[in-house]
């Protein structure tokens, strides 16, 4: 694709993305025309912030809409990386057992919070990230075989020490019944608390992991090639394979720390996106950070319209887009696996 054909897909998806915050912003209990939703974005940049509907927007709609965009980016760009780096279209940013780890962080949080000072301190999105990377700590650290970290062995200790968090989850759950709703609410994941600082929390972490991702397009493009080719071309495998699992690991961690667990999108996003430009991932990362926050931005205003003023958890609405594309996907890649 030639460099000016290039812009073209990234700015219709810039308009996309920019037309839809712009409509979620503006849908709700409270209508709010897409004028003054501009005003009070501007009263809100300039700390003018003065009347209901600056509350509204400012303080309400527009951190969780800009949340939304940044989780679904997040996780749709840590797709792009785990598929890249297992070569295998089926693999999705809780491969490793981030989400495992951050229910289990959350658990503890709300089950614990009240009775140990330091933990209630500590913060449920802060104790979700916290666990999420202990989790891909313990996978790399099983699956390391000397300087190397194959990936086969990566997987299965994925798959172990998930099932291990899950199970503790689910004995936290048993253990606090009265504090197995607040569980369960957030293993479904809400953008509902969402504020200014949750957004300021995570920014750095996913500001870092999504740049240090997209400006890897090439090496992800040398590791298609196969571990052997891509050294012969000059790229460190190993070293840059473990690299791009920790950056996808902690955009992945930092995203599910303030949403909770909302999947599918960093599986359905990536391939969609090369279905339509094609396998370059210098290509494809900032399309999926595009699109990826597109659709969770549509999602949330799904969940938060659908049955008003009642809300869905989005990870009930990405689960009912995803399954079947899951399903279709599984069955036209079903060689790879």
């Amino acid at each position: 694709m030639s460099r000016r054909h290039r812009w073209t897909p990234l700015g219709l998806a810039g308009l996309l993305l920019l037309a839809s915050a712009l409509v979620a912003t503006s849908v709700g209990a409270v209508a709010v025309v897409p004028g003054d939703v501009v005003k009070a974005l501007w009263h809100g940049a300039t700390g003018q912030v003065d009347g209901v509907t600056d509350v509204i927007v400012w303080r309400i709609r527009f951190p969780r809409v800009l949340l939304a965009a940044l989780v679904g980016g997040s996780l749709a760009l840590a797709g792009v990386a785990y598929q890249g780096i297992f070569r295998n279209p089926l693999a999705d940013p809780y491969l490793l057992g981030v989400a495992s780890g951050a229910s289990l962080g959350a658990a503890v949080a709300l089950v614990f919070g009240g009775a140990v000072a330091w933990i209630g301190g500590f913060g449920v999105p802060a104790m979700s990230f916290l666990f999420a990377l202990i989790a891909v700590g313990l996978v790399v650290a099983f699956a390391r075989q000397g300087s190397r970290v194959p990936v086969l062995s990566l997987i299965l200790a994925g798959v172990v020490i998930g099932s291990t968090f899950t199970a503790a989850t689910s004995f936290l759950m048993l253990a606090s019944r009265d504090r197995a709703a607040g569980v369960l609410a957030r293993l479904l994941g809400s953008f509902g608390l969402a504020g200014w600082g949750e957004i300021v929390t995570v920014l750095p972490f996913l500001v870092l992991a999504c740049i240090a991702i997209m400006v890897s397009g090439r090496a992800l493009n040398l590791l298609q090639l196969g571990d052997e080719q891509a050294a012969q071309l000059g790229l460190p495998v190993e070293k840059t394979k473990l690299l791009l699992i920790v950056l996808a690991t902690l955009a992945t961690a930092a995203a599910v720390s303030v949403s909770g667990i909302i999947g599918f999108v960093g599986l359905l996003v990536p391939h969609a996106v090369r279905l339509a430009v094609g396998p370059d991932h210098r290509m494809v990362t900032p399309l999926a950070l595009l699109l990826g926050a597109t659709f969770m931005v549509l999602a949330d205003l799904l969940a938060r319209t659908v049955i008003a003023p009642a809300e869905i958890p989005i990870g009930v609405v990405t689960a009912l887009a995803g399954g079947p594309f899951f399903l279709w996907l599984l069955r036209r890649q079903r060689t790879l696996i």
